[in-house]
């Protein structure tokens, strides 16, 4: 097997004029059935079969198919046929899934289109059909794409409930077990095997985690990390600096820092409780902190380090402290942090001794991101989605009172909208209102992702698409309950006969239509 980099190889037999080609191989970390060895023994045959010979091998093993980052074969497999510098006529890959199990399905088109572009053929190896261009072939592909990402979807659903069942069974769902605590495995009655050390697991699927008191010395300090600060009335800083001075390690022999401290104080694992979902990072998309009514827990479910009063006292001092600013004073406290420190974060707030916590600017302002805007802050993620969807919601209720207002001019009647959002026409039919945000995609193109509330069974839904900068109003779609076989549509900017039927440039148009059909036809 090549290199990830990609292998050259001198494939020419005096007598014979077969065709160049390169293979793609990739084997998942969450799909390992088809390794790159058998992925590779298939396409072998199937070039011997056709009249090629392989001469470059591009290959990522155990990488993840939801995006492309750190996947090196495929960039630079990308980087050789975009700078045409690939050798060979065509690219076999054992099926669409190795591109990727993209959450978008153009993705992976896009990258075949690089490839066909370039003038290298791409041939599915296991696939039932031929990619020859055909309208069959499309069909299957594109569904073949969203298969994939369905997938990925399930499969991190599936998992997500699984640990959400564990948690509540008081089992531990990953991460480090923290100062004063360790992991210790035990098997599927219960018994214990072992304490984990740093950086192992288990091997058994039937073998699970929960955390145990550490050693007999690092509870001692935990408790009286936890004495200092409540009964002592010491700050986080002053405890560790009191720590460090005592030749006292941190967790993996680090030093004691304020953020450290506040974090044993403000931890629930000390207290025996088993917490999960406070953070989600599902399918490798953004990372969001999840507000306290999301979280999972189970109260009880390890042995307690300090007792539960004591934790609650400690809670208590650290809300108290923050309620003492105003949200002014909070405000300039964090101005001024911005000024010294620079980027801002959670953890450099925890770390700050005259500032409130990082877990107060979120009680306070909703989260840190509303409170980094009010300083002026702008993180380099960028939030301009937060915007845009803020601008849509404004939007909503106009174009609402722009149906109702065509509803009537076109001489029907319109109740509501009432608490489920619907209009009800000519007390005929339901009428629903979507507005779809415009995204481009890597290659530059523009979609729109339709939701369409099924549960509410609207017998119309008006979707409304975005201009490309989400300002303004670039048309209208118009579909009828019967017409929607799914609860999710995505748009293109060409979207064929069928579905340029239901466009409409403005609701002008629609409703000098709709008055022509008798509304039970259109239902």
């Amino acid at each position: 097997m090549a290199a990830s980099g990609g292998t050259e190889v001198d494939a020419s037999k005096p007598g014979e004029t077969r065709l160049r080609a390169a293979q793609y191989v990739r084997m998942s970390t969450d799909h390992q059935r088809y390794s790159t060895e058998n992925q590779a023994d298939a396409i072998l045959k199937y070039a011997e079969t056709h009249g090629m010979e392989i001469v470059r091998t591009y290959s990522d093993e155990g990488k993840s198919g939801l995006n492309i980052g750190g996947r090196e074969g495929l960039q630079r497999l990308l980087e050789d046929i975009q700078g045409r510098s690939a050798h060979f006529e065509v690219l076999l890959v054992y099926d669409i899934s190795r591109w990727g199990r993209f959450q978008d399905a153009d993705e992976s088109a896009y990258y075949e289109y690089l490839c066909r572009r370039a003038g290298v053929r791409v041939v599915y190896c296991a696939e039932p059909f031929e990619n020859d261009g055909t309208p069959m072939a499309t069909i299957f592909k594109s569904v073949k794409r969203a298969m994939a990402g369905e997938y990925s979807r399930e499969l991190s659903s599936k998992v997500f409930a699984g640990q959400c069942r564990l948690i509540e069974l008081g089992f531990r769902q990953g991460g480090v077990a923290g100062y004063g605590l360790r992991r210790l495995l035990v098997d599927d009655k219960g018994q214990a095997k072992g304490i984990l050390g740093p950086g192992e697991h288990k091997s058994l699927q039937t073998d699970r985690v929960i955390l145990v008191p550490g050693p007999a010395d690092e509870v001692a300090i935990v408790k009286q990390v936890y004495q200092r600060f409540v009964v002592t009335g010491m700050t986080e800083r002053a405890i560790a600096d009191q720590l460090n001075v005592e030749g006292v390690a941190a967790d993996q022999g680090r030093p004691w820092t304020r953020g450290a401290v506040h974090q044993l104080l403000t931890n629930e694992k000390y207290v025996g409780h088993n917490v999960f979902n406070r953070s989600s990072f599902k399918l490798k998309q953004k990372r969001v902190r999840n507000p306290p009514e999301m979280w999972v827990r189970a109260e009880g479910a390890f042995e307690p380090v300090v007792p539960e009063h004591l934790f609650q006292q400690a809670r208590q001092i650290i809300l108290e402290r923050s309620r003492r600013f105003t949200d002014e004073e909070m405000l300039a406290k964090l101005r001024r942090l911005f000024e010294t420190k620079g980027p801002l974060s959670g953890l450099i707030i925890d770390e700050e001794e005259a500032m409130p916590s990082s877990s107060a600017y979120r009680s306070r302002f909703g989260s840190l991101l509303r409170a980094y805007q009010l300083i002026g802050y702008r993180p380099q993620r960028d939030y301009r989605y937060l915007r845009i969807n803020a601008r849509l919601r404004d939007l909503y209720p106009t174009v609402v009172a722009q149906v109702v207002a065509g509803v009537r001019e076109a001489g029907g009647t319109v109740a509501g909208p009432g608490p489920d959002g619907l209009l009800r026409v000519n007390d005929e039919l339901t009428l629903s209102i979507v507005i779809a945000r415009c995204r481009q995609t890597q290659a530059g193109s523009y979609r729109w992702r339709l939701h369409f509330d099924t549960s509410l069974a609207p017998d119309i839904t008006i979707a409304v698409r975005m201009d490309a900068a989400n300002r303004a109003i670039l048309d209208f779609y118009f579909f009828p309950r019967i017409d929607l076989i799914s609860d999710r549509l995505r748009l293109a900017e060409e979207n064929g006969l069928s579905l340029d039927a239901y466009r409409f440039d403005d609701l002008s148009d629609l409703f000098a239509l709709t008055a022509r059909i008798p509304f039970a036809e259109v239902a």
